[in-house]
């Protein structure tokens, strides 16, 4: 065998562990009794010491060494391009640090619901401290003397910085909170009342997420307090939730996850199991969650269909037609939570984060002051205080299980999506017939081959300049919105 056939073999096994961890954490977050949280800490925390010594075993740097990049074909290549960024990277981590990470975000997990449940952050600010320094000690391993944050974000978007970032969200604010500020002043559609049995809402959630493309013979659907997918190649989970007087959450839940899980799904099979075999980042995931659940699920057209499904599911339900649908589902409300804001809204959300996490990772902010910097910033955007801390600073996940670096790439995806949307209309003129029909297959397929079939095998940013011809840009998305908010609000 060769170097190259050797390296990809050890790191075949590399892969298969990662899964197996992944499957410990869906397990954590759907099956797992609560009493086994201290437990399950220790499995974690052992699996990740195994990963990170298979990470930083010495034969790596030997084999990577050994093998010529020059007579590789792309996919030899690129393979390597991920492992010797992993390799590089988990050699400058020592591997008690890794440990102790992960033993303390599996543990710091249940001590956030647990707060978040009480509406309690001075319950879960010590915890929080401590996920926040042992990832600022991480990013500075990482860093090597440069910028902390930057490092923590090439684990979710490789090859972009803070500062990029801040000047493409810089553009974004001001447009988003004009519009807001416009659309807030003028009439607004009507409003879903009721309730919608839960059972219900689960059967026609698995029916959409089937639409959409999804393959239940290698998934399957459960509930979580936040809807997330897991997994990649032939196991790719995801989770949705039901709310009796909101059918939109758990159904536009599960149109999101369904883009996450259809990219993984829809990964060449040559990649399974290789660096190449999962999304390339999290912004492009994003952009494939984001279209499946916004520019595709809230189309006008997909939303034709979608009334006669909640027609045929639950009776008349109080709205008189389609175009009313469409007006209701699209419907710009106040509201605490990221996860259910309307698209003109998502980006302010993701915005505030960013600038927040960006804070308590350089020390500008303590985990003592973030309620309140958090309260004070939700209010100057959006015009109203905080009530609690569950719709506030403990809503999310995410810094619990030390996601710093993770909040910037919904954003990304939304403006990737934005630019996907824009080349795919362009590419399929009569998309919204179909869509109309219920049928997604062609614009699945126009994602899939553009976009999700590449796996790893380009950078991210070349993923979306490939598929539309040119680089990124915020400017689709904000004339997106633009057009058709202005259009439902009449402004």
């Amino acid at each position: 065998m060769t170097a190259y056939d050797d390296l990809m073999a050890y790191q075949r096994e590399t892969e298969a562990l990662s899964q197996v961890a992944g499957r410990l954490g869906w397990d954590q977050e759907t099956m797992m009794p609560r009493g086994a949280a201290p437990q399950r800490a220790e499995e974690m925390a052992a699996m990740e010491s195994v990963l990170h010594a298979r990470r930083v075993d010495p034969r790596l740097g030997d084999w990577l060494a050994e093998i010529e990049d020059n007579a590789l074909d792309d996919v030899g290549r690129a393979n390597l391009r991920h492992i010797r960024r992993s390799f590089e990277r988990a050699s400058k981590v020592p591997a008690q640090l890794a440990a102790r990470i992960a033993r303390v975000t599996s543990e710091a997990q249940g001590i956030w619901a647990e707060a978040r449940a009480a509406d309690d952050f001075a319950a879960f600010a010590p915890t929080l401290t401590e996920v926040i320094a042992l990832k600022r000690e991480e990013g500075q391993a990482l860093a090597l003397g440069g910028d902390v944050y930057d490092a923590m974000l090439q684990d979710y978007e490789p090859g972009t910085t803070g500062a990029e970032i801040a000047g493409m969200f810089g553009a974004l604010r001001p447009e988003l909170s004009e519009l807001r500020a416009a659309v807030r002043a003028a009439k607004a559609p009507p409003k879903l009342t009721g309730t919608f049995d839960e059972a219900a809402q689960m059967k026609l959630t698995r029916h959409l997420a089937k639409t959409f493309g999804y393959d239940m013979s290698m998934g399957r659907v459960d509930k979580a307090v936040h809807p997330f997918s897991s997994g990649s190649g032939l196991d790719v989970r995801i989770t949705t939730r039901t709310n009796e007087t909101d059918p939109f959450n758990c159904f536009y839940s599960t149109i999101h996850e369904v883009g996450h899980a259809a990219y993984e799904q829809g990964i060449d099979r040559a990649y399974l199991l290789t660096p190449l075999g999962r999304g390339v980042s999290m912004g492009v995931h994003e952009s494939q969650s984001r279209i499946y659940e916004n520019q595709i699920g809230r189309s006008r057209a997909f939303t034709a269909w979608l009334f006669g499904e909640m027609k045929e599911a639950f009776g008349d339900f109080g709205i008189p037609d389609s175009e009313t649908f469409y007006r209701v589902v699209n419907r710009v409300s106040d509201g605490f939570i990221r996860t259910e804001a309307d698209e003109l809204q998502y980006n302010l959300h993701v915005l505030m984060r960013f600038d927040l996490e960006r804070a308590l990772v350089a020390h500008d902010l303590q985990v003592q002051d973030l309620e309140a910097a958090w309260n004070d910033r939700f209010e100057a955007d959006f015009g109203f205080p905080v009530d609690k801390p569950s719709n506030g600073v403990l809503q999310d996940v995410h810094w619990s299980v030390g996601l710093l670096g993770y909040f910037p790439t919904y954003s990304l995806g939304n403006v990737y999506a934005g630019c996907l949307n824009e080349a795919m209309r362009a590419a399929v003129p009569g998309l919204d017939d179909q869509l109309a029909q219920g049928d997604t297959s062609t614009a699945t397929a126009w994602l899939r081959d553009n976009v999700q079939s590449h796996g790893g095998l380009l950078e991210p940013r070349d993923v979306i300049a490939r598929a539309t011809g040119k680089p990124p840009s915020e400017s689709p998305l904000l004339g997106y919105l633009r057009t058709k908010f202005t259009e439902i609000y009449e402004l």
